[in-house]
């Protein structure tokens, strides 16, 4: 690179080598709203837009649709800066709501955590309506009103713009399974058609005055590493983030297919990166929500998607539901990844190895973001090899540096610190202006940084590796970073270790100090001491782990590694007294 560096990444942006100039000089963020957005990139009003269950739902339907649903959600009482709580999975009603809040200046609340925690999340808003699915029990029902002052509540069937005929008995099951003895019912409940028929009859004014800036999307953090926080989104920093990505998914020479199984509209990156970036960059969305997550192979191989946003789990069901045959052509997957949470060496070993033994051509890359940035941070455009925590460079309108921990000293290429990030798609904030302070800080020079806690570096040729979730140093030296902990091991190859992963826990004897757990899944016939010697060998002293302990498999919480979850079991002694 013929570049002088200075050795700031956020003034050389060295990254920008790997774009298009013709791509730098006209990329910008559209002055626009979602719905605006959308319509520009309608290929047209007869085109099939959604695919959902044996129903096709074309442009013209959608613009109805959502026309439709605006009037209704006036006629309940909704209006400008109102917070609609929606309890849907990804359906198409759900996009009807997304544009339809925009039109009337209001915002989607989105959350499916506990009950008490989705109560707590309605009280919050203040709303007398909620919307949900006709499987919401009579005894949440009564905690929504009794807890929140939930006056009304808009019951939606699963499959009121699908065909229950087409669906394979697997999803029938997974779908029946929701449903309670005890479903809603009352006079506080009105069925979607009943609410739509009210839209029907309203006939004051419905659109807001137009502002793009207005909090549209609310989401919550999955809590996997602490407690969840909301964060708020615009029509602006959501199209921030799939205007930079909308380059890098397009095909002009046929129209591909898009799957998006399970996933819930409650997590930005679903909506963002899974849901609106497909509609806006003309690729057929197929709708699956209803499909236990144990049988999302027989969906990939019923659907022959051109494009599935993976996540961890899903590769390793995937590869251990042992159900895809040996000679499954997977070559219509144009693109394979993850996203989520950090993947090791070893699982990106076999996942790559998978791909390639059933003609799937595609590199399996490795995603980064988070829901305060809007979704994704970066892109896997990099020319250097993938592993070792290279989640590729920064996106086209994206900076990127690393900064000393708790403060504003930037740091130069390969120094380890705090990952950093500045863009179009940073959200508006969380919902509590002290969280909101603690997350996104103003620099000394004017710049709006979001500091998201990862550690990483970066390389002088813009490659960015994301390495552990926070500074744990141990007490007597060393810092804990789990990625490079367990890619160690991964390298190592260690006979009988099928897969492994840290959860880093407070030192109890030490303030401000860590200590490592290691878990491992064996292979069949081997125990912990078959491996314990390997591991300590190839590991330096102060990442030795306290403890090693077995699982049957990887477990998983909100579509992560439930660390979390582990941490509270060592806390309480499962696994033995915590050290």
């Amino acid at each position: 690179m013929s570049q002088v560096l200075t050795g700031k990444p956020s003034v050389d942006k060295p990254w920008m080598q790997y774009y298009p100039e013709q791509l730098i000089k006209n990329l910008k963020v559209p002055n626009s709203t979602i719905g605006e957005y959308l319509a520009a990139a309608c290929p047209g009003k007869d085109v099939t837009a959604i695919h959902y269950y044996g129903k096709d739902i074309t442009w013209a339907q959608i613009e109805t649709e959502v026309n439709r649903v605006a009037k209704a959600l006036k006629a309940v009482g909704f209006g400008v800066g109102d917070q609609i709580p929606m309890f849907l999975r990804s359906v198409p009603e759900f996009i009807y709501l997304l544009l339809a809040a925009e039109r009337i200046g209001a915002s989607l609340l989105c959350r499916d955590n506990t009950i008490e925690e989705n109560v707590e999340a309605v009280k919050k808003a203040n709303a007398k309506v909620i919307i949900a699915h006709d499987f919401l029990s009579q005894c949440d029902l009564n905690a929504y009103r009794n807890e929140a002052g939930v006056q009304q509540i808009v019951l939606l069937k699963p499959l009121r713009s699908g065909d229950r005929s087409s669906m394979p008995d697997y999803c029938k099951d997974a779908l029946n399974d929701l449903y309670t003895d005890y479903p809603a019912y009352g006079p506080t409940t009105i069925s979607w058609d009943e609410f739509i028929e009210l839209g029907d009859a309203y006939t004051g004014e419905v659109d807001a005055p137009r502002d793009i800036k207005r909090p549209l999307f609310r989401a919550y953090t999955s809590g996997s590493t602490g407690p969840s926080k909301q964060v708020i989104h615009s029509a602006c920093t959501m199209l921030g983030a799939i205007q930079q990505m909308n380059f890098y998914g397009d095909s002009s020479e046929f129209r591909p297919t898009w799957l998006v199984t399970i996933l819930p509209p409650v997590l930005v990156a679903v909506v963002v990166s899974m849901l609106l970036l497909p509609l806006s960059s003309n690729k057929l969305l197929i709708m699956d929500p209803f499909v236990d997550v144990k049988d999302i192979d027989l969906e990939m191989m019923r659907y022959r998607p051109n494009c599935w946003p993976l996540i961890p789990m899903f590769i390793e069901i995937i590869m251990r539901n042992g159900r895809i045959p040996d000679d499954y052509d997977m070559s219509h997957l144009f693109s394979a990844g993850a996203g989520c949470e950090a993947y090791n060496n070893n699982q990106l070993k076999r996942a790559q190895k998978f791909l390639n033994d059933h003609n799937c051509n595609a590199r399996f890359t490795i995603g980064y973001g988070c829901s305060e940035a809007g979704s994704n941070i970066g892109l896997p455009m990099s020319a250097q090899p993938l592993g070792d925590g290279n989640v590729g460079i920064p996106m086209p309108l994206t900076t990127i540096s690393i900064f000393k921990p708790g403060t504003e000293e930037e740091l130069t290429y390969n120094e380890m610190g705090e990952i950093c990030q500045c863009g179009p798609a940073t959200m508006i904030g969380y919902d509590s202006k002290s969280a909101t302070e603690e997350a996104i800080k103003i620099h000394s020079d004017g710049t709006r940084w979001l500091h998201t806690g990862d550690i990483g570096y970066m390389t002088e040729d813009g490659t960015l590796y994301a390495l552990t979730r926070g500074k744990a140093p141990r007490f007597n030296g060393g810092d804990l970073a789990t990625l490079p902990m367990e890619n160690r091991l991964a390298d190592a190859n260690i006979e009988g270790i099928d897969d492994e992963f840290f959860v880093i826990m407070p030192d109890p004897n030490h303030h401000r100090c860590f200590l490592p757990y290691l878990f491992v899944v064996l292979d069949k016939g081997y125990t912990v001491d078959d491996v314990r010697e390997q591991i300590l060998d190839c590991l330096e002293e102060y990442m030795h782990p306290v403890k090693i302990i077995q699982l049957p498999e990887r477990p998983f919480f909100h579509f992560k590694t439930n660390r979390i979850g582990l941490a509270h079991d060592i806390e309480a002694g499962k696994f033995g007294e915590f050290e």
